[in-house]
């Protein structure tokens, strides 16, 4: 699975013009997409990275200050842009796999004790936010069994 992160003072998402979901105090903005080999384990893997990074002000983690999460779906994370002009999506996570996918991340957030919102999976959604910082990092499972090197 992937995610974008994005520290935020106060985040929103609309469908229709109808606010859906919002954080109202520090926290997190994740986007949050799945290909096709991704599995529970990568839920629950990327739940408890975002969960205990110590990534907000003063080098505190969600977990340490129990900032909310305001979690979207976005299959536009797996774009494969190589190739013309046009993305292709091939890498996304068929639609069903990816919602049940993106429901076992936002229960594992939850289970850690997380307050998430979220958006509305497969809708045409509008995300506002404040980023504080800036401040946006990326994260994918595929990259945590790799060594980091000195």
């Amino acid at each position: 699975m992937r995610a974008i992160l994005q520290r935020a003072t106060h985040a929103s998402v609309s469908v229709d013009g109808e606010v859906i979901a919002a954080i109202d105090r520090p926290g997190l903005v994740v986007l949050a997409g799945a290909t096709h080999t991704d599995t529970g384990q990568d839920a629950r893997a990327l739940a408890a990275k975002i969960w205990n990074l110590r990534i907000l002000a003063g080098e505190l983690s969600c977990a340490d200050v129990d900032a909310p999460l305001l979690v979207v779906s976005q299959f536009t994370l797996y774009a494969d842009t190589r190739r013309g002009r046009r993305p292709s999506w091939s890498a996304a996570a068929p639609g069903e796999l990816g919602e049940q996918l993106l429901e076992a991340f936002v229960a594992a957030l939850r289970e850690l004790g997380a307050t998430v919102e979220t958006g509305r999976f497969g809708a045409m959604m509008q995300v506002s936010l404040v980023n504080d910082g800036p401040f946006t990092i990326s994260l994918d499972t595929a990259d945590f069994a790799t060594p980091r090197r000195a």
